[in-house]
Formats: C-alpha cells, sequence, structure tokens
C-alpha cells in the first residue's frame, strides 16, 4: 500500500492536465512551418464544405490542434498528416506553398495581407477568440513586427524548408503511393494519433512558450498513465536539456526532468533536479508573486516533503525522515495545515510497521476528511482497510468502507482512485478466498477505460492499478489448472508425476525468489520421500518463522502439512489438534477457502479413526467451496474423499443399499479422475483407478473392472511406489 501513496508527490507542473510555465517568458514568432499551417487554415477556410467531407473534416479538426501547440515537424511529415486526413486538401496545399516559395517575396507579403481577411464580415470564417482565431492573431502580430532584414531571413528559411520537403517527397514518393490506400482504410477505422515520437522531436532552436508547455504536458501526461509512449529516457533527457540551455530557470523543465531520472531509478540525477526545481521557483519568485511572501516557504517545505517522498521511494529511510521533520517543522512555522495532512500520511508510510500506525493512520483519515482533503482522505482509507483485511476483520465491513472512498472518488473525480480501489477489492476478495469474485474485479478494471482524458488520446493502461489486476488475473488463472509462476508449475508437476528428485532440484530456484515458500516446498518434498523426521523439523522451525511475522496463510498451511505427516507416520490422534488450530486461525481470520481445506482434512482425520459417516457430514461442509473457487487438484481430492467415505460406510448396510451407494462411489471416483486427468496427476489417477477396480470387482462388473485393473498396472510400472497405504494418502 506504500507505493500507493506515490501519488503524493506534490506535481505543481499539473493542474487538469495543464502546464503552467509562467517563467518561460519566449513569446511566439513566425517559423517556416507555421507559415505552412498558415496555408492550411487558409485553404480549408477557402474550401467549401462541398468539396471536403463530413469525416474528412472531422479528421482535419482533430489534427489541428496537435499541429498548432506542437513543435515544429518536417514539410514531408506535414504533408503526410493532411493527406491522411483530407488528400485533396493536401494537393491544394502543397501547390500554394510551392508557388510561395518559388515565387518572391511579395507573395508572402501578400499572403500575410490576406490573412486579415478571414476575420472579416458579418459571419467570418474564424472567430478572434477561437484557438484558431488567436493563432492567426499572434502570427499576423509577429510578422508584422519583423524588420525588412528578418521578413528576408524568414522567406529564405521558408525557401529552404521547401527544398528540404520537396526532397523528401520526392525520394518517399514510391513508398506513399503503396501505401496510400491503405493509409486511407485505416484512418476510417480509428482516430488520428499524432502524439509527440522521438522522430517527430525537431528542437534545434528554442521552442516558444506554448510548444514548450505542450510538449511538457503532453510527455508528464505520458510518464503518468502510459510510459511506453513517451519518448525514451536518453531523448527525454536530451530535448529537457536543449530547453534549460536556452532558458536555465524554466522550473517545469526541471521538475519533468525529475520523473524522467525517476523512470532509471537514477537516484543522483532525480534528486539534482528537484532541487533544482525549487530553486529555481524560488530564484524566479514564481511563488512569490502569486502567493507573496508566503510563497518563499510554502517551496521550502514542499521542497522538504518531496525530497522526503524521494528517499522513501529508493529505501533511503533515514533521510526520508530528516527530510521530513524538516517539512514538519517549517509547515508549523507557517501553519500550513495541507502541508501537515500530508505529511502525516507520509509518516505513517515510514512507519507501517510500528505498534501505532493504526491510531496514526485513522488520526490521518479525520483529519484529512477536516481540512477538506478527500484525495489523501481515500489513500487513507484504502491503507486502513488492507491493514484491517491482514488483521482479519470482517469482509462485508471492509466493502462498506471502500464503497465510502468510492462516493468520494465520484464526488471529486478522483479518476485515479478509482482504479486503486477496484484492485484493493480484487485482492481482498483473493485474501478471503473468494476468486470468483476477485476474477470479477480484476476484468472489471482491465476493462474500463481511461476515465482521465489525457493528451493524445492515452489510455490509462499501465498504473500500478492495472498492473495489481494482471498479476491477479494470472494467479486466478493460473492456479484453476497449475499455480504461481514457472517455478511452481514445474515443482507441481513434479510432484504429480511422482519424481520428486526434479521437484527437489526445483527448490533452490523458488526459495531464490521466495523463501519461506521454498522452505514449504522442501519440506513437502521431504515428507513425499517419507523422510518423516527432516519434514518434520523443517515444518516445525518454519511454523515459528511464520508465526512470529503473522504469516496467517501460511501458518495454516503448515499446520496442515503437519497433520498429514502424523497420519501418514501412523498417528492421526495428534494430527487432530493441529488440524483444529488451523481450523480456529482459518475462521478468526476469515479465510473460507483454507477452512473448508481444514474440514476437508478433518474429514479425512475421521475416516481414518474408523467414523466415515461423520467424516460425510462434515464434507457436505466443505464441498461446495471447494467445487466453487477450489484449484482443480483440490477439487478432485474433495471428491476422491467423498468416494472413499461412500464405500467404508456402506461396509454396514444391506446388499441392495451396499450396491447403491458403491454405484454412487464409483461416479465420484470418475469425477475425481476426470479433475486430476485435467492437472496430469498420474499419481492420483492410479490411486483412483486402484479404487474402482476394486469397486467393479465387487459389484461384479467384470469389463470395467479389467480396464481399471489394466491402467493401474500401466501406472504402477510408470510411477515409484514408496509403499505408503493408499487410505493414509489425501
Amino acid at each position: 500500500m506504500a507505493s500507493v501513496h506515490e501519488s503524493l508527490y506534490f506535481n505543481p507542473m499539473m493542474t487538469n492536465g495543464v502546464v503552467h510555465a509562467n517563467v518561460f517568458g519566449i513569446k511566439d514568432w513566425v517559423t517556416p512551418y507555421k507559415v505552412a499551417v498558415l496555408v492550411l487554415l487558409n485553404e480549408m477556410g477557402r474550401t467549401g464544405e462541398a468539396a471536403v467531407s463530413l469525416m474528412e473534416r472531422r479528421r482535419l479538426n482533430q489534427l489541428l490542434l496537435p499541429l498548432l501547440q506542437g513543435p515544429d515537424i518536417t514539410l514531408s511529415k506535414l504533408y503526410k498528416l493532411i493527406e491522411e486526413s483530407c488528400p485533396q486538401l493536401a494537393n491544394s496545399v502543397q501547390i500554394r506553398i510551392k508557388l510561395m516559395a518559388e515565387g518572391e517575396l511579395k507573395d508572402m507579403e501578400q499572403f500575410f495581407d490576406d490573412l486579415s481577411d478571414s476575420f472579416s464580415g458579418t459571419e467570418p470564417d474564424v472567430h478572434k477568440t477561437s484557438v484558431v482565431g488567436l493563432f492567426l492573431r499572434h502570427m499576423i502580430l509577429a510578422y508584422s513586427k519583423l524588420s525588412f532584414s528578418q521578413v528576408f531571413k524568414l522567406y529564405t528559411a521558408l525557401q529552404q524548408y521547401f527544398q528540404n520537403g520537396e526532397k523528401k517527397t520526392v525520394g518517399d514518393a514510391d513508398m506513399e503511393l503503396t501505401s496510400r490506400e491503405e493509409g486511407e482504410r485505416k484512418m476510417e477505422k480509428e482516430e488520428l494519433d499524432v502524439s509527440i515520437r522521438e522522430e517527430e522531436v525537431s528542437c534545434s532552436g528554442p521552442l516558444s512558450q506554448k510548444q514548450a508547455e505542450f510538449f511538457l504536458s503532453q510527455q508528464a501526461a505520458l510518464l503518468k498513465n502510459d510510459e511506453t509512449k513517451a519518448l525514451t529516457p536518453a531523448s527525454l533527457q536530451k530535448e529537457l536539456n536543449n530547453l534549460l540551455k536556452f532558458n536555465p530557470d524554466f522550473a517545469e523543465a526541471h521538475y519533468l526532468s525529475y520523473l524522467n531520472n525517476l523512470r532509471v531509478q537514477d537516484v543522483f540525477s532525480s534528486t539534482h533536479s528537484l532541487l533544482h526545481y525549487f530553486d529555481r521557483l524560488i530564484l524566479t519568485g514564481a511563488e512569490s508573486k502569486s502567493n507573496g511572501e508566503e510563497g518563499y516557504g510554502r517551496s521550502l517545505r514542499y521542497a522538504a516533503l518531496n525530497l522526503a517522498a524521494l528517499h522513501c521511494r529508493f529505501g533511503h529511510y533515514q533521510q526520508a525522515e530528516l527530510a521530513l521533520q524538516e517539512a514538519i517543522r517549517i509547515a508549523q512555522e507557517s501553519n500550513d495545515h495541507v502541508c501537515l495532512q500530508h505529511c502525516l500520511s507520509w509518516l505513517y508510510v515510514l512507519g507501517q510497521k510500528r505498534s501505532d500506525s493504526s491510531v496514526l493512520l485513522v488520526h490521518s483519515v479525520k483529519k484529512a476528511v477536516h481540512f477538506g482533503l478527500p484525495y489523501l482522505a481515500s489513500l487513507g482509507i484504502q491503507s486502513l482497510v488492507q491493514q484491517r483485511a491482514f488483521a482479519g476483520k470482517r469482509a462485508n465491513k471492509l466493502m462498506d468502507a471502500l464503497k465510502d472512498s468510492d462516493l468520494l472518488h465520484w464526488k471529486h473525480s478522483l479518476l485515479e482512485l478509482i482504479d486503486i480501489s477496484i484492485a484493493q477489492k480484487t485482492a481482498i476478495w483473493r485474501l478471503y478466498g473468494r476468486s470468483t469474485m476477485a476474477l470479477q474485479q480484476a476484468q472489471m478494471l482491465l476493462s474500463m477505460n481511461s476515465l482521465e482524458s489525457v493528451n493524445g488520446g492515452v489510455q490509462q493502461n499501465n498504473t500500478e492499478s492495472f498492473a495489481v489486476a494482471l498479476c491477479h488475473l494470472a494467479e486466478l488463472h493460473a492456479e484453476q489448472l497449475w499455480m504461481l509462476c514457472d517455478q511452481k508449475i514445474q515443482f507441481d508437476r513434479a510432484m504429480h508425476d511422482g519424481r520428486y528428485h526434479l521437484a527437489d532440484s526445483l527448490v533452490t530456484g523458488i526459495t531464490a525468489l521466495h523463501s519461506i515458500e521454498g522452505v514449504y516446498r522442501k519440506a513437502v518434498v521431504l515428507q513425499a520421500q517419507n523422510q518423516m523426521s527432516e519434514a518434520h523439523k523443517l515444518l516445525q522451525k518454519l511454523l515459528i518463522h511464520c508465526q512470529k511475522i503473522r504469516n496467517t496463510e501460511m501458518v495454516i498451511s503448515v499446520l496442515l502439512s503437519v497433520a498429514e505427516l502424523y497420519w501418514r507416520s501412523s498417528s492421526p490422534t495428534i494430527a487432530l489438534p493441529v488440524l483444529l488450530q488451523a481450523l480456529a486461525l482459518s475462521k478468526e481470520y476469515r479465510l473460507q477457502y483454507l477452512a473448508s481445506e481444514t474440514v476437508l482434512n478433518l474429514a479425512f482425520a475421521q475416516l481414518i479413526f474408523g467414523i466415515p459417516e461423520q467424516a460425510l457430514s462434515l464434507l457436505h461442509m466443505a464441498i461446495e467451496p471447494i467445487l466453487a473457487d477450489g484449484a482443480v487438484l483440490d477439487k478432485g481430492r474433495a471428491m476422491f474423499l467423498v468416494a472413499k467415505c461412500q464405500v467404508a460406510s456402506a461396509a454396514s448396510y444391506d446388499p441392495e443399499r451396499k450396491a447403491e451407494a458403491l454405484e454412487a462411489a464409483v461416479e465420484n471416483l470418475s469425477e475425481a479422475k476426470n479433475y486430476f486427468a485435467k492437472v496430469d496427476c498420474k499419481e492420483r489417477i492410479r490411486d483412483v483407478v486402484y479404487f474402482q477396480a476394486r469397486l467393479y470387482h465387487t459389484l461384479g462388473r467384470t469389463q470395467e473392472r479389467n480396464r481399471c485393473a489394466m491402467l493401474f498396472r500401466q501406472l504402477h510400472q510408470e510411477l515409484p511406489s514408496h509403499g505408503v497405504p493408499l487410505i493414509n494418502h489425501l
């Protein structure tokens, strides 16, 4: 849950997806690329609605905003984008630019003089206050301020821009002709994607203020929502360095550099960029201008808070506490309750292992609600729910709390936290053994489109919540046939086939990934190899360790293995209190699936004690959750045990009733064999066909008996036998 609090990073760059770059100071100017865009706008106004289809007009409108706000691109790239939207208009733009570039300077002068006509008339082509209108007015004003020498340089640059574009267009003519038809079909099926990529960024000179704002806003949004579509770390850092070369005091560029360095886990560079951001914010007076003298202290305390968050991210907890103490001190001096509330949230993150962390978290939630900070309040509720889930609280209480936090999300448009809440529900349902509900929640999260609108049409599909949902789905699907990951799958396959030496060799790999799981699997192998004393010692050590770290799930699993060890050692009476302890823990922490598995083991113990009727009664309590949410192997074990109990109970029946009971047992054995066959568990299939052969013999069904006997012989020759009686193996 600590990773969820990474959202508490103070991000002054972003407000509803817009970058504030008030200190940039570079105004718009006319470039050859912008002249080409002006030609496009002029041609769109001159072209009648009948000449352009509705679909083409829609594509052109979608194209305009990225062209107006984005960095300059090559003429050939511009032609290609226009052609993908409207081939007819692309041809007109190309002819118009060619006439202007190959003509005289007065042609460009006349073009800018004619632009003002777009605003004339009772129904002008462009409204002055629209996005296009503001761009036209800025360009007309910037052009009118140019001296004659600057106008001549602009015209020379336009000619060079056109010549470079023509060379590129001629070189790619054949390729474009062959792919044009395919490109038009593609555009009819999907929206135009003009997000900035590496080949499109051409920052040979300084960007204008709006271009820089658009570039930083888009890259920041991509880093947050879909990092794969952002520039690579090296390319993005190169562009940021170019921005800072022309304006070293551009604070927001330093902040994006800080986010970029976090991607590659560069603690030195990220710290350097973060400190530079707040230094520039203070030195330029950007905060003081908007907040008076208070702005200086605000920057200092949020700098310390972000530094604490940064150290926490990299695991430098001592440095994080020192920075957090500094942020608290400055915030207390300034009486900044909002900053103090952020500090309180980070105090919980740093002190989750302390005994008073629950009290601190409850206090944090109350304070966040009091000061009207729904984002922090929701994060606190999420953490509190997770903490109480591990303490074994009732699931309905936890879901009620999450429902209340969801109301906060929708009321205050906390879109990111909606995904986090669904991922939290998935984890809780899995913890309590309700795999069907967990599967539903995970699929709901993955099927949701992005609720947050970001530049470039990016969907929020690579966040931590989506990753968690994918992991849960992978585990849930794996548990239906195999287990958690490749090592565990191979281990289980080896155990199912009775190849214990191979399973033993895989324990090393599992231990490297998860030490507790590795020790547990080692004990399982030793137990299967009839090395009972070694397995018992290992399980006892693991039990003590898991009880110390409060790993309740593993404690119950170890207790079940210890119980199995006892009855395989012909000591079923010692296994009974162990199973009762496991059942008490399962019910205390409301781990329904483990409780059902424990009841299954208790039923097997009663079968060993010679009271199969009571064993069947217990099975009726436990089998429903196992068949509904259990793994395939556990379903087979349950049906196999039901058949054993039916056979044992039928011993005292009259002949007619006994035959019916044995027929029912045969059907349950067939169902168990189907489950075991799904996971290719040959050892258990051998046990099932052995029982089936005995039952068919008793029922006088010779043909079925011979078929089962032959299959048993084949499996018995293929698999090793360790001399363990079948009745003592659940």
